[in-house]
């Protein structure tokens, strides 16, 4: 959500006559869009602003600006703890920092706006897209949940759902442009429907699995993704529109936290072990090959040693293709932050060593048993470690595996194109695929990639289903250029 919401501030910025800095250029405005999750996040910002204070006293009219869930949490405490930075703004009004700049160079001082409220949705923003062949869809914003542990409500806000003609609309321009693949965004979009920001629009329980069904008739949108789900509100018609639309992925992202009862309990987790598991035994009898991803907290206030090795009893039957694992840190603001019983740094470490080689492990037995089979790849970008001996590329399967594969003979394979070759060996967290390249298909997204060109998207809907002031915004336009051969969607 934040690398989206930073397409965002790009898109708005270079409608304000910005112009992205080269990466050996020196920037005239440096942006922090920042996170509040984990407590690094606040180390990272404050050690970064205190690198680039000598650099901003050399340069007259260098200007730095915050954003983002930090922002919104710190308020005033950045401009304290960092005088030099002339902007910070939050989650609910990213569209006004076009104009805090121009306030904060006009008065010579900074510009502290954080609202309490979200202002606009962020797709009634420009957006300039980070890559030529796969985008990001929000659906909705904000939390309805009260996870003890998540700060992520309480800066971001309620549930705001868009109206589904906005988030078909937008897929639809990113689709235009080239791009194939299309990952839906929402803090839990499977309780996509229940909170509508347009009046006129009845809530609708089943709205998400309708999405995801409307995605499948978008011609030349090979692969749609989610994220993220939530186990107490997942559905079987969610199960069933994946199973059934051709191009919606294999994979599915949902966060366990703790395989014990007693302390999802705690996280005011709405649902238990046993509820859990029988989502993933669904998804798997109905995608036998669904990739199975999650999120896993160790060391969660009064945690024992029984309540960890519940975690590891499910993390051993559930075999999760990949976990995001934390250790547990306390956010101010949070209700786990005050509670008694905080596991010692040092038990919490050993537990978390503990989780990581059992999952590194079921990450390489899954892997390896995907020996010897075909795959099918889109082409990306330079992504996670490969020898540069090898020469290998690297494309996503369908199921969200990272693969390095050799082109072989094959010339002209580029980022965004789509092939097809066999795993020859596994690693914990990719796949080699050494036999070659059975066949290559160039796409348009292929071409936006080798011409440099990345999408911008326009304005889609009405922000907060209240009328705008001012012109209608446009629909978007629908490119002109014929499409290239294969690019039709995918079966």
């Amino acid at each position: 959500m934040n690398v989206h919401d930073s397409e965002r501030i790009s898109g708005l910025l270079e409608d304000a006559g910005y112009v992205r800095a080269g990466e050996d250029d020196d920037a005239d405005l440096v942006v922090f869009n920042t996170c509040a999750i984990r407590e690094n996040a606040d180390n990272k910002l404050y050690g970064n602003l205190s690198h680039l204070a000598p650099v901003k006293s050399q340069r007259p009219g260098m200007q730095i600006a915050v954003g983002g869930c930090l922002a919104q949490k710190d308020k005033d405490t950045v401009i304290a703890k960092a005088p030099w930075v002339d902007v910070v703004f939050g989650t609910h009004n990213i569209g006004s920092l076009p104009a805090l700049l121009d306030r904060a160079r006009h008065n010579e001082e900074a510009q502290v706006e954080i609202l309490d409220s979200l202002e606009r949705f962020p797709s009634t923003l420009p957006a300039k897209r980070d890559s030529a062949y796969s985008g990001w869809v929000s659906v909705s914003v904000g939390c309805n949940n009260t996870c003890t542990f998540c700060i992520v409500p309480s800066l971001r806000g309620k549930e705001v759902d868009r109206r589904p003609g906005d988030v078909l609309a937008e897929v639809r321009a990113l689709v235009d442009q080239g791009v194939v693949e299309v990952t839906l965004l929402g803090q839990n979009v499977n309780a996509y429907g229940m909170s509508f920001a347009d009046p006129d629009q009845p809530r609708n329980r089943g709205a998400f699995a309708e999405l995801l069904r409307a995605c499948g008739d978008i011609e030349g949108l090979e692969r749609v993704r989610f994220t993220s789900p939530h186990p107490a509100e997942f559905t079987d018609d969610v199960i069933e529109a994946m199973a059934e639309t051709p191009n919606v992925c294999p994979q599915l992202h949902m966060p366990l936290q703790s395989g014990s009862d007693r302390i999802l309990k705690a996280m005011r987790r709405s649902y238990r072990q046993t509820r859990f598991l029988g989502i993933l035994d669904k998804v798997r009898a109905a995608m036998p090959h669904a990739a199975i991803t999650t999120d896993i907290i160790v060391g969660f206030p009064g945690e024992t040693e029984e309540d960890f090795q519940a975690t590891l009893d499910v993390v051993e039957r559930a075999r999760f293709s990949s976990a995001f694992t934390f250790q547990y840190s306390p956010r101010p603001g949070t209700p786990a932050a005050t509670m008694p019983d905080q596991v010692p740094a040092d038990v919490v470490g050993e537990r978390y060593q503990r989780l990581i080689a059992l999952q590194e492990r079921i990450c390489l037995s899954e892997n390896e048993s995907l020996t010897g089979t075909e795959v099918e790849l889109l082409v990306v970008a330079d992504e996670g470690r490969k020898s540069a001996e090898t020469r290998r590329m690297t494309g996503r399967a369908r199921d969200g595996r990272l693969v390095h594969f050799a082109p072989g003979d094959t010339a002209g394979i580029r980022p965004g194109d789509v092939i097809h070759t066999v795993v020859t060996a596994a690693a914990p967290h990719h796949l080699i695929a050494d036999a070659g390249v059975l066949s290559h298909r160039r796409t348009r997204a292929g071409d936006a990639h080798e011409q440099s060109r990345t999408p911008t998207t326009a304005p889609v809907g009405v922000g907060l289903g209240l009328p705008t002031i001012g012109p209608p915004v446009p629909t978007p336009a629908t490119a002109a250029a014929p499409a290239s051969a294969g690019c039709g969607s995918c079966g």
